[in-house]
């Protein structure tokens, strides 16, 4: 059987681990990241997440051994290595075992196969029409779009959970999902036949009470629960058995070191429907479990599948592992959050035992963000003038019953932008987005100047 290429020579991802290592340096660390731009504060790890240098060698070595004999690698190379980094996946989230785990493309993968079952379980009569799946407001786009393509087509009512922001904390939330579980059930004449669940939502980026959420739904008889941790692996501790949900997924290219696209699909080991679900592409091991249906769509690069071990011993360099990362960079995204507020008089969009390594800040009310397009736009002028990467979410929500929030100045704040930390990070690259965005307020600017000529917001 062959084992992971390294090198002249093989070596599995245990003998990796097992070989001693001094901890990693900061200019080991710069080293490892020299292939990003070094003109831009990238202060938004969470969109596209990041590769160390080590990581994307290891991905060369897969692929050069796939070109070098594409038959040998199909035959003796692929299916062993996978299996290995479903068995490291397993072993960081607190699997039940590699069975458990799928490896995917992306998050938005596993969505399409659950939804696909929800779907055919509509179409063969199991779920009646009207059936609701309940989803919170703040899923992710693309998620919403697959329970609307599946689940919706096939007859499902889809309710949402209306969540507040800013949000004061974990109560808030958990009072919302329970208004809309029962709204969903409507009065027990509706069977809910699936919940999805952020585990951290994307924009507005907030760390969601999930262990708490899905204990609801089982106390309330909700079929299924499906956790889109997208954003989770590599920001917050992960134990899927604790957390309890059916179907679990999150991208390991975000915050887990791994090069696009990868991500897993967690199934428990006790879940009877395992066997019926399946990849959207359907191949020759159709039928053979999900763990192998992911594991051969027919031929592609399946190098960034490969190196999740290699990705672990990167880790493994940092003091602490994967847990001392997410906790240095918790600390240091809420440090330099709070220097941005200050700066901008503003405040976090949420407390600090919400948020993982990306915070929400808000910014100056007169910047005049009406609109996701005055977002993207402003977005677009600090990339472009200021050479800043950073999300900026247009808020126009406020708890039911409440005024949107104010800045120091009295103006309404609906606009935040959400930043990250990741080890790469350093403190200039925050200062460069204190500094851009202070001197636009200085200047008189506002998104206004930015629209089409004529376009005026409608309220």
């Amino acid at each position: 059987m062959a084992s992971a290429p390294h090198g002249d020579t093989a070596e599995t991802g245990a003998d990796a681990k097992r070989r001693p290592r001094a901890p990693i340096t900061d200019a080991e660390i710069r080293a490892e990241f020299a292939h990003h731009d070094a003109a831009v504060a990238r202060v938004n790890n969470g969109t596209f997440g990041c590769c160390p240098a080590s990581v994307l060698a290891a991905r060369s070595r897969w692929q050069r051994l796939f070109l070098s004999q594409p038959d040998a690698f199909y035959f003796h190379s692929l299916q062993p290595g996978l299996a290995a980094s479903r068995a490291a996946v397993a072993a960081a989230v607190g699997a039940g075992g590699a069975s458990e785990v799928s490896l995917v493309d992306n998050a938005t993968t596993a969505a399409a196969i659950v939804m696909q079952h929800v779907a055919w379980s509509f179409a063969e009569g199991r779920f009646a029409p009207g059936d609701a799946v309940l989803m919170l407001h703040y899923t992710y786009s693309s998620v919403k779009n697959s329970i609307h393509a599946y689940a919706a087509r096939a007859g499902a009512t889809v309710v949402e959970v209306p969540l507040p922001f800013p949000v004061s904390s974990p109560a808030a939330v958990v009072a919302e999902f329970r208004a809309a579980l029962s709204l969903a059930r409507d009065a027990g004449r509706r069977r809910v036949r699936l919940a999805v669940i952020d585990h951290i939502t994307s924009m507005p980026s907030v760390v969601i009470p999930v262990r708490e959420l899905v204990a609801i739904c089982r106390e309330e008889g909700v079929d299924k629960v499906f956790v889109d941790a997208a954003h989770a692996i590599g920001q917050v501790r992960i134990d899927v058995r604790d957390i309890g949900a059916d179907f679990y997924a999150s991208n390991l290219h975000k915050w887990f070191f791994c090069p696009s696209a990868v991500a897993f699909l967690h199934i428990r080991k006790d879940e009877p429907i395992a066997s019926e679900l399946h990849h959207p592409v359907v191949s020759s091991e159709y039928g053979n479990g999900l763990p192998m249906e992911s594991a051969w769509i027919g031929v592609r690069d399946y190098s960034a599948q490969l190196v999740v071990p290699d990705a672990v011993d990167f880790m493994s360099r940092f003091e602490g592992g994967i847990e001392g990362i997410s906790r240095r960079n918790h600390e240091k995204v809420i440090e330099m959050g709070r220097m941005l507020a200050e700066a901008w008089g503003t405040f976090l969009g949420s407390p600090p035992e919400m948020c993982g390594s990306m915070v929400m800040i808000g910014l100056p009310g007169c910047l005049g963000i009406g609109s996701d397009d005055d977002g993207m736009r402003l977005r677009d002028m600090l990339r472009n003038e200021f050479k800043v990467e950073v999300p900026i979410f247009h808020n126009s929500r406020s708890a039911e019953g409440e005024e949107m929030a104010k800045d120091a100045n009295g103006d309404e704040v609906t606009g935040y932008v959400r930043i990250s930390h990741q080890v790469y990070n350093v403190r200039e690259e925050y200062e460069v987005l204190r500094d851009a965005v202070n001197k636009l307020v200085l200047d008189g600017f506002s998104c206004s100047k930015l629209r089409p000529s004529g376009k005026v917001l409608s309220h």
